[in-house]
């Protein structure tokens, strides 16, 4: 079985919050792949569901932000998981917003969902990173990540979470390549290669050639003849 984790804080208030994008792939991961319904288990909200030939439990954390690590170390002790089969998903301030990156191990870059599943089961594992962009200022952080995404993100942050739930079975199966090509298709698809068809050029009719011109008749005798042909 993998343990798939989405950060965020429990609460109507905070549902639409950069900080709970963990919680909202996870909604979008158990709504496309047809999970059962949510229950509260492991101090959080669980769903079970299979991910192409993979058993796959979804956890939402309820137990706010900085002690996420309380609700993944039960849900891990329950499933006897090691975190090799772990993977969070959290809200990253350091890409770009729409950007996605996965990675194993490492260290939690202040943020505190992850500082906490760190002090609970260390760290060993796998993250998906998604982008909300950077305030600008680190007084800013907080404010920031609690506040709601403005209606102008709502195309990208579909196209994002659709493209992480395309791509959630080959992330199960440890194909991490596979999960981003399907997260790119969603967030930056190919152009079409049907472009409209160029207009032809009009035939230009081509100049007739002019007629050639007549040389002047011959006026010379037949000894100038003769004799131009020895010069």
């Amino acid at each position: 079985m993998k343990l798939f984790v989405g950060l965020g804080n429990p609460g109507a208030k905070y549902a639409r919050n950069r900080h709970n994008i963990g919680f909202m792939a996870m909604d979008q991961i158990a709504s496309d792949h047809g999970f059962a319904p949510w229950k509260s288990k492991f101090q959080g909200e669980v769903t079970e569901g299979r991910l192409g030939a993979d058993k796959v439990l979804l956890l939402k954390p309820g137990t706010f932000m900085n002690r996420s690590g309380q609700s993944v170390q039960a849900a891990m002790q329950f499933y006897k998981l090691e975190p090799g089969d772990v993977t969070v998903f959290h809200d990253e301030l350091d890409l770009a917003p729409g950007k996605c990156r996965v990675k194993q191990g490492g260290g939690h870059a202040g943020h505190n969902g992850l500082r906490s599943i760190h002090g609970h089961i260390g760290d060993a594992y796998g993250r998906v990173r998604l982008g909300i962009g950077h305030p600008g200022h680190k007084d800013a952080v907080a404010g920031y990540v609690l506040h709601d995404f403005p209606k102008a993100d709502d195309d990208w942050l579909d196209d994002l979470l659709r493209g992480i739930a395309d791509g959630a079975p080959h992330l199960a199966d440890g194909d991490a390549g596979k999960f981003m090509n399907a997260v790119a298709l969603r967030v930056s698809p190919p152009r079409s290669s049907t472009s409209p068809a160029k207009a032809k050029k009009a035939d230009v009719p081509k100049p007739e050639p002019e007629p050639a011109t007549k040389p002047d008749p011959d006026t010379r005798n037949p000894l100038q003849k003769l004799v131009d042909r020895f010069r």
